[in-house]
């Protein structure tokens, strides 16, 4: 029997188990997919929330935290896995903001590198963009990590790392609970015992703790992105421009998205969306009209309460824990999601205080 069963192995699952292994303990990881397959999968990989300054400072605390642990985690994987993250350190455009003023101060406040630079600048740096843009935010030390590869690359980490066991396409029909505490996981053909279960499942997380009597706030919100096959340099940094963004991987590719859809546990792409990511493609790049639009694909975000998540015990159940409800930012907070988590369940130090994620503050 395990020290840990963690439901779900996406990226915050994986890190928890990582995170967990390191310290000597034994990780049991269960998926209903593959691992990163969800979620995690399919968002963009930008490192920095969307316009950092409009969240309350529960998300900055972890975003800050996490934002400088990932370049020594691209690196260890790396070299732990051969797997390449692809961790890209070319910064941020915000371009045309409304609320720049606010920014600045946000920025000086948190010590976040931040100016306002004009056209000119811009269009150094990117000539491609569409033309008329006046002014943008530029985030020097903003990163983008190829989260495809990332979860690849951690995968391979769980699997050779000895006290971990991956248990994928398995899904969870509930949790166990004997005499109010949590023993483990019922499958579908068996059942998988630990000394504490920890659910990291994103947005399926509240239908795991439903039958508890917990109403977790945490809803599935589609989103839906396009990939471009287009050259190396055609755009070499992240462009946020009207809420939506433009992301280069290394090999030239370009990311588009995203749309924020409440349609329930609905993944099927539209038409409709593919429409208009396109045109925000164009208005953003239109040089990407001479390119192929490779692919187009949905995954539901954990939605939560001002995109604050759930980190800690669960109320009414011993030996149950929670990690989930990053929203549109599981990627960024991840690392300090699972740090802040791993110390509790460790008995360490919190590298965050951990009150602002508990839940019997906030359900």
């Amino acid at each position: 029997m395990a020290d840990f069963l963690i439901v779900g192995a996406g990226v915050i699952g994986m890190l928890t188990a990582r995170e967990l292994a390191q310290a000597g303990a034994s990780v049991t990881l269960v998926d209903m997919n593959d691992c990163a397959r969800e979620s995690s999968w399919a968002g963009g990989g930008i490192v920095s929330p969307l316009y950092p300054w409009r969240y309350s400072e529960p998300v900055t605390a972890l975003a800050t935290w996490s934002q400088t642990s990932y370049i020594h985690l691209a690196q260890q994987l790396l070299e732990e896995t051969g797997c390449d993250p692809e961790l890209r350190l070319k910064g941020m455009f915000m371009v045309d903001v409304d609320d720049a003023e606010e920014a600045l101060s946000w920025g000086q406040k948190f010590q976040r590198p931040m100016e306002r630079v004009g056209a000119d600048f811009l269009y150094q740096k990117e000539p491609n963009l569409a033309s008329g843009c006046e002014s943008a935010l530029w985030m020097p030390e903003v990163s983008s990590i190829r989260n495809p590869r990332l979860g690849r690359a951690l995968r391979r980490s769980m699997e050779i790392t000895p006290n971990i066991e991956l248990v994928e396409q398995s899904r969870v029909d509930n949790l166990l609970v004997e005499q109010g505490h949590c023993t483990g996981v019922k499958l579908k053909d068996r059942a998988v015992y630990a000394d504490n279960v920890i659910v990291a499942a994103g947005a399926w997380s509240g239908e795991l703790l439903a039958p508890l009597g917990i109403e977790l706030p945490v809803e599935p919100v589609k989103g839906q992105m396009m990939l471009f096959k287009a050259p190396v340099g055609l755009i070499n940094r992240v462009v946020l421009m009207s809420g939506r963004y433009l992301i280069p991987r290394n090999d030239g590719r370009i990311l588009v998205g995203s749309t924020l859809e409440r349609v329930g546990f609905d993944k099927q792409p539209t038409g409709e969306a593919k429409e208009s990511l396109l045109e925000t493609a164009l208005s953003i790049c239109p040089a990407l009209e001479q390119y192929k639009v490779e692919h187009h694909w949905a995954g539901l975000r954990p939605g939560s309460p001002e995109g604050v998540p759930y980190i800690g015990a669960v109320p009414g159940t011993d030996n149950l824990y929670i990690n989930a409800g990053q929203f549109r930012n599981g990627l960024v907070l991840a690392p300090a999601s699972t740090r802040l988590l791993a110390d509790q369940l460790l008995g360490r130090d919190p590298v965050i205080d951990p009150s602002a994620y508990q839940l019997d503050r906030r359900i």
